[in-house]
């Protein structure tokens, strides 16, 4: 691509991971290569078979647990290592789309920095579309955007008690 753009998918709706999948899924479909990264997610999930058949490259950079209390070492350990693979992704102008989900809550969470994302997003590489998903996105990232789409709960049926389903959150 000739200009790469940063977009931002937050707010406490659902659909911010669905979007970047979305967007991810027509790329790879213009024949632009995608890195999809996910911070904090180690569990199955289903778009890996997707992205298998669509040629995106994914990498989850999390335990199988919900960080549940406050994070462990193990994932500021993660998250660190996912944020520096990042790094390598967007500065190295062989990707077209990179995706880093749930980046904002590991900000968020202290698992890694603020000023470690201002900087990836400063450094990226001018052709490289970069895609921040997740609630809590700070103002200073809000700000480095060229886009932003806030998700907003109005209904949702998990207040119900439904579960996550296979194909449709997971």
């Amino acid at each position: 691509m000739e200009k790469g753009y940063v977009q931002v998918y937050t707010g406490n709706g659902k659909g911010k991971t669905t979007a970047a999948i979305g967007l991810s899924a027509r790329a790879a479909g213009a024949g632009l290569k995608v890195s999809f990264i996910q911070f904090m997610k180690g569990q199955y999930t289903s778009e890996l078979e997707s992205f298998k058949k669509l040629g995106i490259e994914f990498y989850q950079g999390g335990r199988p647990e919900f960080i549940i209390g406050g994070p462990k070492k193990e994932d500021i350990e993660a998250a660190e290592k996912t944020l520096e693979l990042a790094k390598e992704k967007v500065t190295s102008g062989k990707y077209d789309v990179v995706v880093l989900d749930e980046v904002n809550v590991a900000i968020y969470l202290g698992l890694i920095k603020e000023e470690e994302v201002l900087k990836l997003i400063k450094e990226k590489s001018s052709s490289t579309e970069l895609i921040l998903t997740g609630r809590y996105a700070t103002e200073n990232v809000m700000k480095m955007a060229d886009l932003v789409t806030e998700m907003k709960e109005i209904k949702h049926y998990f207040s119900a008690g439904v579960q996550e389903r296979i194909g449709i959150e997971k």
